[in-house]
């Protein structure tokens, strides 16, 4: 869905630097505000009004329902109620496995939302994914209690071996698991949502903002790394027992923790396409492709990012909840920068702009880490690098950006620039 420069774009942009004639300076920007966005977005603006296909329509409903059975009833099925000898039998170690890449598919759904919509390349989206999986980790080992090495019922295995004599303050009610859930939400969106103030009011963008978020994902995993944080330090939080009550070790609760990851995975989808399919996405589809031009009709260009970005570091934050229980373990190495610079490898390999893509990008791309981590695993870092160069030069707009045919016609978008020219 990634739409370049064309001729009209770029004729519309030359007459933003010669600005409006005298006569249509006042009023005439106002009024003609909300024409001008769609003209800059086509491909999100045809869908809408009954001009070509629905954004929600049968099709897609029907699509989404067909993945959901697959996700939802054919793993669970092939798990519990197919023979283990049988060839299409999903084991019990695979169900966690299969999990772990719809966490990866919604994390790259959030970048997503932010790269493809709104040409923000964050790279420090992992450190929201730890911060979330730091949460569930705190939960889960307050859930430990005297079944520990220690048996001290009040502090986890590592503060006792730390000498700590109390619980550290921020450790207060990740006991209760809806007090977990609202910090899973909160904590990264509050970091986001100042992180994204202080930057897009400064008007800092492109490759400027690239670097500053990973400066701060990089910070963020040199402060965990101290012990003295209270954080499990090197070794991070792990030796989980259960979840709600529930051993997180069996395989009806793996299978739960599955399952829970797809509805997740499909929620998400729905509201970074709602987001998409709104008029807020035609903004950022238009801001990502002219920021001046956006700002010059009058919308405010910080809000519709500061949103759009927070909201996409608590989907992947949420996607760090979800993941910690079924690995087992959460460390500062999440924080890493090449974790961030991973996901958008994903996101590119899928076809930014698309959201269906990125998804695809994530399971295939770990798939082939799973399996070339076990055959070459000397050769894996120069396998994901090749397959970036090749995403970049080859598939410029990815798998599904590739395969998605050309929805709108040139001539009918190029006729309306002189109509509105003579209104």
């Amino acid at each position: 869905m990634g739409i370049g420069p064309d001729d009209t774009l770029s004729a519309r942009l030359r007459g933003e630097r010669e600005g409006p004639a005298p006569e249509a300076r006042e009023g005439e920007v106002g009024a003609n505000r909300r024409s001008e966005i769609p003209h800059l977005t086509p491909a999100l603006s045809a869908p809408r009004g009954g001009e070509g296909v629905s954004y929600w329509g049968p099709s897609f409903w029907l699509r989404f329902a067909l993945c959901g059975v697959v996700l939802g009833l054919a793993v669970p099925f092939l798990n519990r109620w197919v023979t283990p000898d049988s060839a299409l039998a999903v084991p019990d170690y695979l169900v966690p496995l299969l999990g772990k890449y719809l966490c990866y598919a919604i994390l790259a759904l959030s970048l997503d939302l932010i790269w493809g919509y709104a040409g923000i390349l964050s790279l420090g989206h992992g450190a929201f994914f730890a911060l979330g999986g730091y949460c569930m980790g705190m939960y889960l080992m307050r859930q430990i209690g005297t079944r520990g090495v220690y048996g001290n019922p009040l502090l986890p295995d590592f503060m006792v071996f730390l000498n700590w004599k109390s619980l550290p303050w921020f450790w207060f009610g990740f006991d209760h698991f809806a007090y977990a859930a609202a910090m899973i939400l909160l904590v990264p969106g509050l970091l986001a949502f100042v992180f994204g103030w202080l930057a897009f009011r400064s008007r800092v963008s492109g490759v400027y903002l690239s670097i500053i978020t990973q400066a701060m994902t990089y910070a963020l995993m040199l402060a965990f790394f101290r012990n003295d944080m209270g954080f499990g330090g090197n070794n991070g939080l792990t030796d989980y027992k259960d979840i709600l009550g529930w051993n997180i070790q069996h395989p009806n609760t793996r299978l739960a923790l599955y399952l829970a990851s797809a509805a997740a995975l499909g929620l998400a989808y729905l509201a970074c396409r709602f987001i998409a399919s709104s008029k807020l996405g035609r903004v950022l589809l238009a801001l990502r492709d002219a920021e001046s031009r956006v700002r010059f009709l009058g919308y405010s260009v910080t809000r519709a990012k500061l949103f759009v970005f927070t909201v996409s570091a608590v989907l992947a934050s949420v996607a760090g909840a979800l993941y910690v229980p079924q690995v087992g373990i959460i460390n500062p190495s999440e924080f890493s920068p090449a974790n961030s610079i991973e996901i958008a490898v994903w996101v590119s390999v899928g076809g930014r702009g698309t959201l269906i893509g990125p998804i695809i990008g994530a399971i295939l791309v770990n798939l082939g880490k799973t399996w070339l981590t076990g055959a070459a695993p000397e050769t894996w870092l120069f396998v994901l690098g090749g397959l970036f160069v090749l995403a970049t030069l080859g598939l410029p707009r990815g798998i599904v950006g590739s395969l998605r045919p050309i929805r709108r016609s040139r001539p009918a978008v190029a006729a309306a620039v002189p109509a509105e020219g003579k209104a």
